[in-house]
């Protein structure tokens, strides 16, 4: 299952990206109800966009972040039809990436 959503509208010549990534998001200091114990930290630490090949955006993020969180930004420079990439990776080495289309 893709853990990203994105969607990227061009107007007027910018650009508003908006993306919600599906990750708990733990910040190692809770614990489980049943066990009592901590659950181990777990979230994500980079994400970046990238617009034919130039980074437009990263956003190095804690544990701090809420569970399955939204990010929206705005760049200019990009035309409808144009495909962006978004990837992000986490402290346990997970990873996912998606594409769109501006529109």
């Amino acid at each position: 299952m893709a853990s990203i959503k994105m969607r990227a509208k061009i107007t007027d010549g910018v650009t508003t990206v908006k993306v919600l990534i599906s990750h708990p998001m733990d910040t190692g200091l809770q614990k489980d109800k049943k066990t009592g114990k901590k659950i181990p930290a777990h979230f994500i630490q980079e994400v970046v966009c990238k617009h034919k090949d130039t980074t437009v955006i990263t956003a190095n993020w804690g544990g701090a972040i809420s569970k399955n969180p939204y990010l929206s930004f705005k760049f200019s420079g990009a035309a409808a039809g144009d495909m962006l990439n978004i990837s992000w990776v986490d402290n346990q080495g997970e990873k996912d990436s998606t594409e769109a289309a501006i529109k």
